[in-house]
C-alpha cells in the first residue's frame, strides 16, 4: 500500500496502474490516504451518463488489519481527551461542512445522481447530527447517588467502547456516515468507516476535511470493499460496535456476524412506509406531500412513503395525484430545475421495471408509467420517472417487496380501522403517516399504529437529531437507535462504582453474610 500526502486535496485521487484511465479510490488509515494493493475493482459510474469515475478498490487484507490497529492504537489517547476538545473537533467540522457544502454536493450529486438541491439536503441533515455531536458532554454525563448505604456513595461513568465500526449505504454518501462517526469520536471512541463502494468519494472528501481540521490520526479511518470487508469488521477482534444501513439481507447477516462475535450492532434495514389519507384531509397539500415523498430522490430512501392508503372518498383524489406526478422534471442531478434524478444503476432501474410489471400481471393497474423515461442528452442515464401504481392488495409484489424506486402504490380502505390493520399486519416498521383534520382521528392513530416514526399531516420525518432514528419491527436489528442520545448510548458502556472511605474508628464486621444496606 503506497501512501499519498497527508491532507492534500491534489493528492487524494491518483491513477492506478491497473486503471490508468480513472482514478483508484484511495484508503484513509492513520490520516494518510493511501493508494490501495488490491487487484480487484467496482466501477463508481455517474448514473447519468455511465461515465466511469473512478474504482474503488477490494482493501487487501493487511490493509484492513492496518486500519483496524491505527484504529485501536489511538484510541489509547483520544479516550484520555477532554470530552470538551473533542466537542472542539465537532465545531471546527461543522463549520467547515457548512462553509463547503457546494463543493460536497457536487460530488454527491455525480456519484449518487440525486439533484444538487437533495444533495444539500443530504449534506445538511447529516450537518446537524454533527452540531448534536458539539453538545455530546450533557448526555455523556453518569450519575451519582452518596449515602446509598452509610459512608457508601455509587455512581456512574459513560465510557467510550474502543473501537467502532460503520457500514453506509448508497443513498445517502454523507447523511449516513455523519450518522455514525461524528458522535461515535465525540464519546471518545475511534471509528472505521466502509461507505459503499458504488459512492466512496463524498467519504473521501470528509476524510480530507477531518485532516484540514487537525483530527488526530488514527481516529477515523475509511476502507473499502464488499463482503470481503464486511466480514473482516464482523469478525475483527479490536472493533466492538458496528453500525449499518442499508437492504434486509445485508443488515440481518452484519447483525448475526457481528453480535455472534461479541460486538453490539445497530442496523437500519428496509421499508414499507404507508401514508392514511382520510377524506377530510387538506387535498391540495396531501397531494403535494404525498407526490414529494414518494418520487424525490427518485424513491431511493428509506423513509419515502411507498403505499397512499385511500380512506372513503378520498380515493376519487387519485386521477389529481396522476396529474401531479405528471409534472415532475426528469434530469439529470446538475440540471437547473430537476426534481428526479437517476437510480444509482442500471440493474436498479432494472429491477424497478421488473417489480411493477409483475405488479400488473397479479393485477394492479398502471395508471402512470414512468418506466420508459428518456432524457435527452441523457440516453445512458438509469432514468425512471414518478410511476403510479393502483388497486393493489396486500398480496401483490409491489406491496410486499421496497420497490426503491419513484413507485406509489394506492391502495383503496373503507375505514381508518382497514387502513390501520394493514399498516399493523406489515413486517416492517420504519415509519408511517397521517393526513386529516381530525384531531381524535390522528391521536388514535398516532396510539394504535405498530410503527417507529409517525407523521401527522406530512411525509414521514427524520427526527431531527436531539430525537432518535426510532424504526421498528422488520426495520431494525438491535436495541439502541441511531443519532440523538441513544446514538450515544450505542457508543458508551456503563461503568458503576461503589466506594466506601472507612472512618479510622470503624472496622468492618467479619461475616460471610451477603451485606445489607441501612
Amino acid at each position: 500500500m503506497r501512501s499519498l500526502v497527508r491532507g492534500a486535496a491534489s493528492s487524494l485521487f491518483r491513477p492506478s496502474n491497473q486503471f490508468r484511465a480513472v482514478s483508484s479510490v484511495p484508503a484513509f488509515i492513520n490520516g494518510t490516504f493511501s493508494e490501495s494493493s488490491g487487484t480487484q475493482f467496482f466501477e463508481v459510474r455517474n448514473p447519468a451518463t455511465q461515465e466511469l469515475i473512478a474504482k474503488t478498490p477490494q482493501s487487501t487484507d493487511a490493509e484492513l488489519k492496518d486500519a483496524a490497529s491505527a484504529a485501536q492504537k489511538a484510541f489509547l489517547s483520544w479516550r484520555n481527551t477532554p470530552v470538551s476538545v473533542r466537542q472542539r473537533y465537532m465545531f471546527k467540522l461543522q463549520s467547515i461542512i457548512r462553509e463547503r457544502t457546494d463543493e460536497l454536493a457536487a460530488i454527491l450529486t455525480k456519484e449518487q445522481g440525486k439533484t444538487l438541491d437533495d444533495a444539500k439536503g443530504d449534506i445538511f441533515r447529516g450537518l446537524e447530527v454533527v452540531e448534536y455531536a458539539c453538545s455530546a458532554s450533557s448526555v455523556l454525563m453518569g450519575e451519582t447517588i452518596e449515602n446509598v448505604s452509610k459512608g457508601v456513595d455509587t455512581y456512574s461513568y459513560r465510557q467510550p467502547l474502543g473501537v467502532c465500526a460503520g457500514v453506509a449505504p448508497f443513498n445517502f454518501p454523507a447523511m449516513i456516515p455523519l450518522w455514525m462517526f461524528p458522535l461515535a469520536i465525540a464519546a471518545g471512541n475511534t471509528f472505521v468507516l466502509k461507505p459503499s463502494e458504488r459512492v466512496p468519494l463524498s467519504s473521501m472528501k470528509l476524510a480530507e476535511w477531518l485532516n484540514e481540521i487537525g483530527l488526530p490520526p488514527g481516529v477515523v479511518n475509511i476502507v473499502h470493499g464488499g463482503k470481503p470487508t464486511v466480514d473482516f469488521i464482523c469478525e475483527d477482534p479490536h472493533i466492538r460496535a458496528i453500525s449499518f444501513v442499508g437492504s434486509n439481507r445485508a443488515g440481518e447477516y452484519i447483525f448475526e456476524q457481528g453480535t455472534k462475535n461479541g460486538k453490539r450492532v445497530q442496523a437500519n434495514l428496509g421499508a414499507k412506509n404507508h401514508a392514511v389519507v382520510m377524506p377530510d384531509a387538506d387535498k391540495e397539500d396531501t397531494i403535494n406531500m404525498l407526490c414529494n415523498s414518494a418520487f424525490g430522490a427518485a424513491g431511493q430512501r428509506c423513509m419515502a412513503i411507498s403505499v397512499a392508503m385511500m380512506v372513503g372518498e378520498a380515493s376519487a383524489w387519485i386521477p389529481e395525484i396522476v396529474k401531479r406526478a405528471s409534472s415532475f422534471k426528469v434530469n439529470t442531478g446538475s440540471e437547473p430545475g430537476t426534481d428526479i434524478g437517476p437510480l444509482i444503476s442500471p440493474e436498479a432501474k432494472k429491477r424497478v421495471i421488473q417489480l411493477v410489471s409483475q405488479g400488473v400481471e397479479e393485477g394492479a393497474t398502471l395508471a402512470l408509467n414512468g418506466l420508459d423515461v428518456t432524457v435527452p442528452g441523457y440516453e445512458n442515464g438509469n432514468f425512471v420517472g414518478p410511476t403510479l401504481l393502483t388497486d393493489v392488495t396486500p398480496d401483490n409484489v409491489a406491496y410486499n417487496e421496497e420497490i426503491f424506486g419513484p413507485v406509489l402504490c394506492t391502495m383503496n380502505c373503507d375505514s381508518l380501522d382497514d387502513a390501520l390493520a394493514t399498516v399493523n399486519k406489515n413486517p416492517k416498521g420504519n415509519g408511517t403517516a397521517i393526513f386529516t383534520k381530525n384531531g381524535a382521528t390522528a391521536r388514535r392513530f398516532q396510539y394504535e399504529v405498530d410503527v417507529g416514526q409517525v407523521g401527522i399531516n406530512l411525509p414521514i420525518p427524520v427526527p431531527l437529531p436531539m430525537f432518535s432514528f426510532t424504526g421498528w419491527k422488520g426495520s431494525i436489528r438491535g436495541d439502541l437507535n441511531f443519532y440523538g442520545k441513544y446514538g450515544l448510548y450505542f457508543y458508551t458502556q456503563v461503568k458503576t462504582i461503589t466506594s466506601r472511605w472507612k472512618d479510622e474508628a470503624k472496622v468492618a464486621k467479619l461475616s460471610g453474610a451477603m451485606p445489607t444496606l441501612g
